[in-house]
């Protein structure tokens, strides 16, 4: 190795090791606070509204939006905001409106933040018409403090827990992330992923289950609805003690099917690569097909359809 070349590769090294030395003797002095060195900084505002309202609907970009109980029956809402994207806050034809508005001009865009903009909404507690939510990136957190008409949240990135019942359709659909729904009753429930996981438990609908998801695995555990219809290209799905009163209407490209304690009166799976097994509650015809893999099912006369389709897998149902 020539020795203008050697040269090079000490001094590059020497300078990697001193930015090294830099950067941890700042953030030690910073105490490893990354928000510290954020370009953009954040203020809170605190709204306070006395106007009735039945209907609620946030519309925002990065924040966190999360809902509690107010002490009182004054709503208050505290956002948690950089001074060029501050939200608007009102009453408008009867609904509680919380609008983003991004002042921003191009070059505000370059810079760091490690700081995460939030947006609580302290609402009275009791039944509440339609919810809204519509966000890019950011979690959402909805208490079983609440009762609403119907649910609906839009987001890209983030993750979902909605704790609250709703007469109505509960409806979440995110690009990427995570959606918990627990120990609820609704109308019906339409869940959609495209990467991410599903947790629904304890859910009570008088109406359709669907849970959709593109990349990711799904885990329904004491469930009752009418009919359960789910869909998804790769990843797994877990039914624990899910009962339909009419149908499961399950497809998977990739992935393992998994029913424990479950039962419908009639069951559709269909599945390219992965095994379908676990149990059932009552009898059933089965029609199965495989194209290469083991069948173990019962061999009953009596009971509803159940219709089970892999290309490659194993098919193994008991009745319990």
């Amino acid at each position: 190795m020539r020795k203008i070349t050697k040269f090079w590769l000490i001094t590059a090294t020497l300078l990697v090791l001193i930015g090294i030395t830099v950067f941890g003797g700042a953030m030690t002095m910073l105490k490893w606070d990354f928000s510290k060195l954020s370009t953009a900084r954040l203020e809170t505002n605190t709204y306070e509204l006395y106007e009735q309202f039945t209907d609620i609907c946030v519309v925002t970009n990065t924040a966190d939006v999360v809902f509690l109980p107010s002490e009182d029956s004054v709503t208050t809402v505290v956002c948690h905001e950089e001074s060029k994207q501050k939200h608007s806050v009102s009453v408008k034809d009867g609904a509680l409106t919380i609008e983003l508005n991004d002042t921003r001009k191009w070059y505000n865009y370059i810079g760091f933040n490690f700081s995460s903009p939030s947006v609580t909404v302290y609402i009275p507690k009791g039944e509440y018409a339609k919810l809204t939510v519509n966000n890019k990136t950011g979690d959402v957190k909805i208490p079983k403090d609440f009762t609403f008409a119907s649910i609906d949240i839009k987001g890209t990135t983030g993750d979902v827990g909605c704790y609250a019942s709703a007469t109505g359709d509960v409806k979440i659909g995110l690009s990427t992330g995570s959606i918990t729904v627990s120990t609820i009753s609704a109308g019906s429930l339409d869940l959609s992923v495209s990467t991410g996981k599903i947790s629904v438990s304890d859910v009570s609908c008088t109406g359709d289950v669907g849970v959709n998801v593109d990349t990711g695995k799904a885990f329904l555990t004491n469930v009752n609805c009418k009919s359960l219809y789910s869909d998804g290209d790769t990843g797994d799905l877990s039914l624990e003690t899910v009962i339909a009163s009419e149908k499961f209407s399950i497809e998977r490209d990739t992935g393992d099917i998994s029913l424990n304690g479950c039962d419908a009166s009639e069951i559709y799976i269909t599945t390219d690569t992965g095994d379908v097994e676990g149990s059932l509650l009552s009898e059933k015809v089965f029609i199965v097909r495989t194209d290469t893999g083991d069948v173990d099912v019962p061999k009953s006369t009596t009971g509803g359809r159940c219709e089970i389709t892999t290309d490659t897998g194993d098919i193994e149902i008991e009745i319990r």
